[in-house]
């Protein structure tokens, strides 16, 4: 009964009804293009933009820029187009320039806050945007709307150009061979990845943005076999476990970034499991 009643109490707070909304629309969009991005061997690019956002931010602050969308999602766009559009064409390969792009934004990003920053805490605030530790709990009601209003923007994208995404996930030159114009799709998917993870920095920070688009896929795959069932699967798991950790954060008083990544592992391992014991019988 006390569990029950904390949650009523927590519920009646404006602000965790809008964590809950933020962090399940987040937690869907990004688990679709998790499959993706896994399928096409990009599924550290989550990582790289991530680090790009903070660099962002970095900037944004030492311009003093109140909205620092203006400038995170815009540089962010550009990053993840200049590295799916150049992927095999580039003389510097995909996993070499999203890991130069990674740590030089982080690094830089850093540089730029100790330099610049007229904040009295900036370890927190370092802390903070790397790890999401409360972030999702502060958004206002401008933010929520906004992040709202992409996540959903994101998940209809994808679900309206789900037979092109497919086509262009698995085999890009036969895509372009049947007509369909795979390098607009490739972009398609770059923007909408970018929009994702501006918005997930919110929900679990930039440090562990790979772990939300990565695990519930890589757990759907341990048991599905077809792209559309383990990207419905996926999406459900995603939503599930963003939920739970968010409940566990509340409750418990831990970081909420860090616990749903955690309950994305335990979900992983879970499947882990169910896979194995699925092969032996």
């Amino acid at each position: 009964m006390n569990l029950f009643s904390s949650l009523s109490l927590y519920f009646s707070y404006p602000f965790v009804r809008y964590a809950f909304l933020v962090g399940v629309l987040i937690a869907l969009s990004s688990a679709l293009l998790g499959v993706t991005l896994v399928l096409k061997r990009f599924s550290f690019i989550g990582d790289g933009l991530s680090h790009v956002a903070f660099g962002a931010i970095a900037i944004a602050s030492v311009l003093k820029i109140s909205n620092s969308m203006l400038v995170v999602m815009p540089v962010t766009v550009l990053a993840a187009i200049l590295l799916l559009r150049t992927g095999k064409r580039a003389k510097l390969h995909g996993d070499a320039a999203i890991a130069m792009i990674s740590v030089g934004a982080l690094a830089l990003g850093y540089l730029l806050m100790n330099l610049f920053s007229t904040s009295s805490n900036l370890s927190g605030d370092v802390c903070s945007t790397l790890f999401g530790s409360t972030s999702i709990l502060t958004l206002s009601l401008p933010e929520v709307w906004l992040c709202v209003a992409l996540s959903l923007l994101s998940v209809g994208v994808f679900v309206f150009f789900y037979h092109k995404i497919f086509s262009v996930t698995f085999d890009e030159d036969f895509a372009a061979a049947t007509g369909t114009r795979a390098s607009a799709y490739n972009l398609l998917i770059a923007v909408i990845i970018a929009v994702i993870i501006v918005l997930a920095m919110n929900l679990v920070g930039s440090l562990l943005i790979s772990a939300l688009v990565i695990f519930p896929a890589l757990s759907a795959m341990r048991l599905l076999k077809s792209f559309r069932g383990v990207t419905i699967l996926s999406a459900c798991l995603s939503v599930v476990c963003a939920v739970l950790g968010l409940l566990l954060a509340i409750l418990a008083g831990t970081p909420v970034g860090s616990t749903i990544v955690a309950v994305d592992i335990a979900a992983f391992a879970v499947c882990c499991g169910i896979g194995f014991l699925r092969s032996r019988g």
